[in-house]
């Protein structure tokens, strides 16, 4: 199917208002991309976007997400996706979310380069062609020049809220976010396209927080990552800083995410890709993946030799800690010992049990070693504390 899509690649006099959005769906030749965010072939916009058994997240594809502010006031620009929309239709969003496409005249496809360069003119030029064809805005009165390039995300969500838990349709995209500024709200002209967008509204960062709380409206899962991740924390509480200096653009990583709970199923009932169970921390190795060998009290208590050893170390002959010696007490600060020592102890009761026996001379030392280690093992397998796997190599 994707080799019959680059055979039909949209063309340089692509022309939304004369098409549906099912022309739409069936003509445009998206991006197709690895995880590394490489394009690796075509797809038509219908067949990159369909969740079924055999495509449970549908086609990763290229995409973008353009947030559009005034500067006398600072409000951001929102469109209500049109009712008529295909996917996440009646849903609250950004400016403009749309994708580059195959066969566009300017060029609408990046490589390694042009992100690394921070230029990713191709999805600029693309943002241009959308922002006219969706809100009427004219081509001049927003630039290629005037787009400042954040970073990427990589987010997946199964349209489930509005077409059903068996929802035929989703995303599933590698996301470039576009921050632009117009002096005011009069520099551009907005007439929004009836079949693209139902509702347009210039809002303060109070004013959508809001709207974010009304349980009657809908927002766009990637648009609800963004805020939460980078947008009201500190992108658009920074705008000045943001628009004119480097200090937040990323263009090294990828952020992955999983979507919301309520978007996930589908047809091809999609589960988590950046996660190991749910909304559990994600994890490598057998962590949370197999079961936990567990006997009850009663079949503990029947290993005899057991119950003796145990009663022997705990009240007969109970295990001494050489971190009480007088040679460690005069070496070390004692808040810090007591720091180490109760760590310890949460970390691994048995390897405390040993450690503590050591010899005074060499306890410490072998005891903040072994809790170093440990620190860096859980930061290895608690992969959310990097933004990707290259950052955990670096």
């Amino acid at each position: 199917r994707r080799q019959e899509a680059s055979n039909k690649m949209a063309t340089a006099t692509w022309n939304g208002t004369a098409m549906t959005q099912k022309d739409m769906m069936e003509k445009d030749t998206v991006l197709v991309l690895d995880d590394k965010d490489n394009v690796i072939g075509s797809e038509s916009k219908r067949g990159s976007h369909e969740f079924t058994p055999a495509t449970p997240h549908a086609v990763l594809h290229r995409a973008f997400s353009v947030f559009l502010f005034d500067k006398e006031t600072g409000d951001l620009l929102l469109q209500k996706r049109a009712s008529t929309k295909i996917t996440f239709p009646n849903v609250w969003t950004n400016t403009c979310c749309s994708h580059p496409l195959h066969g566009m005249e300017p060029p609408e496809v990046d490589g390694p380069e042009d992100v690394a360069a921070g230029t990713v003119v191709g999805v600029k030029n693309a943002a241009i062609r959308k922002l006219h064809h969706e809100l009427g805005i004219v081509p001049g009165q927003v630039t290629v020049s005037d787009f400042k390039f954040l970073t990427r995300l990589h987010y997946w969500a199964a349209d489930t809220v509005t077409h059903g838990k068996d929802s035929p349709w989703g995303e599933h995209e590698i996301d470039y976010v576009l921050f632009a500024v117009v002096p005011n709200k009069n520099a551009i002209t907005l007439k929004p396209h009836p079949d693209e967008v139902d509702e347009i509204k210039w809002v303060s960062q109070q004013k959508l927080a809001q709207m974010m709380a009304d349980p009657q409206l809908l927002f766009s899962p990637w648009f609800r990552i963004i805020c939460k991740k980078w947008l009201t924390n500190t992108w658009w509480k920074d705008l000045n800083e943001t628009m004119n200096t480097d200090k937040y653009c990323d263009y090294v990583n990828i952020y992955e995410f999983d979507p919301p709970a309520e978007h996930f199923g589908g047809s091809g009932n999609a589960g988590p890709l950046f996660q190991v169970n749910g909304n559990a921390m994600k994890k490598q190795g057998a962590y949370g993946k197999i079961p936990t060998h567990k006997e009850s009290t009663l079949q503990q208590l029947v290993h005899l030799d057991e119950v003796v050893s145990a009663i022997t170390l705990l009240y007969i002959k109970p295990l001494r800690s050489n971190l009480t010696t007088t040679f460690i007490q005069t070496t070390f600060p004692r808040e810090e010992l007591e720091f180490c020592d109760a760590i310890l102890g949460k970390v691994s009761r048995s390897f405390a049990a040993v450690i503590r026996q050591l010899p005074p001379t060499m306890l410490v030392d072998i005891m903040i070693f072994y809790l170093v280690l440990r620190a860096l093992d859980t930061i290895e397998d608690d992969t959310t504390a990097f933004a990707s796997n290259d950052i955990k190599v670096k």
